[in-house]
C-alpha cells in the first residue's frame, strides 16, 4: 500500500501564541488514534518554530547555514505525518479530517505527497 507525506504549513505570524487549545488537542489525539488503530498513521508529529531552525544549503559548490528565524517565510512546516492509504485520494480524506479538527480562526495548508520507493 502507498505511503503518504503530509507536511502542515502553518503561517506562525497568525497562529496563537499559545498554540493549539487543550479541545484541539483532544480532537487531535482522538482522530491519531483511530488512523492508528485503522493501520492508516504511520507517524506523526509538530516541529519547533523556525526560530529554534537551521537551514543548510547548498549552492554554487558552497555550504552555508542560516539560523532561524526565516523572516521571508509566511507559510512554514509546523508538522508532519506519514500515513499508509489504498491511494491519494484516501489520504486527502484523512488529511480533511485533520484539518476539521482545528477552530475556525486556525489557517492551516496540508501539502499530500505520496513517498516514491526505490
Amino acid at each position: 500500500m502507498p505511503r503518504y507525506l503530509t507536511m502542515i504549513r502553518v503561517d506562525e505570524q497568525n497562529a496563537p501564541a499559545e498554540g493549539p487549545s487543550p479541545e484541539l488537542m483532544e480532537r487531535m489525539g482522538a482522530l491519531i488514534e483511530e488512523m492508528t488503530k485503522a493501520g492508516v498513521m504511520l507517524d506523526t508529529a509538530g516541529l519547533t518554530p523556525t526560530s529554534e531552525g537551521t537551514r543548510v544549503t547548498w549552492s554554487g559548490g558552497k555550504m552555508s547555514c542560516t539560523d532561524g528565524p526565516f523572516t521571508e517565510s509566511k507559510e512554514v512546516i509546523g508538522g508532519y505525518s506519514i500515513v499508509q492509504a489504498k491511494d491519494k485520494a484516501e489520504a486527502v480524506e484523512w488529511t480533511k479530517r485533520f484539518l476539521r479538527t482545528h477552530e475556525e480562526f486556525w489557517t492551516i495548508t496540508v501539502e499530500v505527497r505520496e513517498i516514491v520507493t526505490g
